[in-house]
């Protein structure tokens, strides 16, 4: 055979080759290893709910059981990051303090690769400190809630921990839909439809598959309060709906809620178990669309920080002015007015900041999570959308910490409830000042910069 003939033939046998490669594409090998983990977190015990202080006694009904979930994952450099979500109101500094130096001690975390997000469940017990001056509640039941709460803590230490031990190889894939449910609370109110209504209808899905192509989580989220039950039986509200129905639809895989930017948005209309259940399944249906659909995959490596920013309040009210509201006012004026005054007895001040915790998880490739602390307004979300791209930023409230509302600038001029008058319950001493807004966007281009 001539050297040219088998030039030619070598020639062919290649192009062949890389033809066959063209049509049956081979799937690179999963840079990624994830595992998932859940544990009910339902009350055994009578308890008080949390979000609404027009409630006046515990309960132990239950409508659906609740949960705290956790997905852990290590990129190819072997560092480990965990998400958890948790079906309540939130949980305060010293909470996720404590659950992130249990895990810190048992597997070697540092504070930026944690992040814990509530649902912001209006459905679910009260759980440490959060809102607890919008609660009368007696010692006996302050005991429960107790009790509860350092068992909540060990199960999101518990949970953590399996995520880990259940690392395996794995992709993921993140894309986003749409659900139109959320409506701006502040324009529905009496009075108040002339103000603009701002809302954030992304539906963010991150998907989790085994190297054989198996689902094993699904991470979810949108900006909307958790409200539509106001009643006495424990629930995850839509969201918990939302969680069930995806994974009764996808056997195997657990379903993670992250929630968004939706201090300012109310599911409408509400008040029943059956709309509870429709904005759950519109959410799943949302989900499982963009499931349906090709995603785009997510590389890493996964680079993370973590850092606090002082956020300043206006100025606190005087010992003279809370001792003038103890005797005037009376329910959660008055035990917000009391709660300040024992911290003045006990501290000599007011504390007239916030040390504001700001977390971004940027992915090598495909996707960046900003997480943002408190009830935070949809304004935020819009802005960072628009500066960093809306296809593949993810920016979540309610995460690390509920201690507040995060008005915009906006919101804060426009007053009302989420411009200051939910400092009452929260126990704060007053409304932000007029920086905020632009304080916590500088805090959060510096994580963004520092994690590109």
């Amino acid at each position: 055979m001539s050297s040219n003939l088998r030039s030619h033939r070598s020639v062919a046998w290649l192009l062949l080759g890389l033809g066959v490669l063209l049509l049956n594409p081979v799937r690179a090998e999963a840079s990624w290893k994830a595992g998932v983990a859940s544990v009910k977190i339902t009350p055994t015990e009578p308890i008080w709910l949390a979000g609404y202080g027009s409630r006046d006694r515990p309960t132990g009904k239950v409508l659906q059981d609740i949960f705290t979930k956790a997905l852990a994952l290590q990129d190819e450099s072997g560092a480990i990051s965990v998400v958890v979500s948790t079906d309540l109101l939130g949980l305060h500094r010293a909470m996720s303090e404590e659950v992130f130096n249990k895990v810190r001690q048992r597997f070697g975390l540092t504070r930026d690769r944690l992040v814990i997000n509530a649902s912001h469940n209006h459905s679910g017990p009260v759980a440490g400190e959060v809102l607890r001056s919008a609660y009368s509640m007696s010692e006996e039941n302050e005991a429960v809630v107790g009790r509860y709460t350092e068992d909540l803590l060990d199960k999101m230490v518990s949970v953590i921990a399996r995520s880990i031990q259940n690392l395996e190889t794995a992709n993921l894939e993140f894309e986003q839909g749409l659900a139109g449910f959320a409506v701006n609370r502040r324009r529905a109110r009496k009075g108040k439809r002339h103000l603009p209504g701002p809302v954030d209808h992304d539906v963010p899905v991150l998907a989790v598959r085994s190297s054989k192509g198996a689902l094993k989580a699904i991470v979810f989220g949108y900006a909307c309060h958790a409200t539509v039950l106001s009643g006495y039986e424990v629930s995850g509200d839509w969201p918990g709906f939302a969680q069930e129905s995806l994974e009764r639809t996808h056997p195997g895989a657990v379903a993670l809620f992250l929630t968004g930017c939706g201090a300012d948005a109310n599911p409408l209309p509400r008040r029943s178990v059956d709309l509870a259940r429709m904005y759950g399944e519109i959410l799943a249906i949302a989900v499982n669309q963009v499931l349906d659909k090709e995603m785009n995959p997510v590389l890493g490596p996964l680079k993370t920080a973590f850092q606090r920013v002082d956020i300043p309040f206006q100025t606190p009210p005087s010992r003279s002015e809370l001792e003038k509201r103890i005797a005037d006012e009376e329910g959660s004026l008055r035990r917000h007015a009391e709660h300040l005054l024992a911290i003045l007895d006990r501290e000599g001040r007011i504390q007239d900041f916030y040390p504001y915790p700001i977390q971004v998880w940027s992915f090598g490739k495909g996707l960046t999570f900003i997480h943002l602390a408190g009830e935070v307004v949809v304004d935020y979300a819009l802005r960072f959308k628009a500066q960093y791209g809306w296809d593949d930023i993810w920016v979540t409230g309610y995460s690390n910490e509920v201690f507040a509302y995060v008005p915009s600038l906006r919101v804060l001029k426009e007053g009302g409830y989420e411009g200051g008058g939910a400092m009452i319950p929260y126990g704060k001493p007053g409304p932000f000042r007029a920086a905020v807004e632009e304080i916590i966007a500088e805090k959060v281009d510096e994580l963004v910069r520092l994690t590109e």
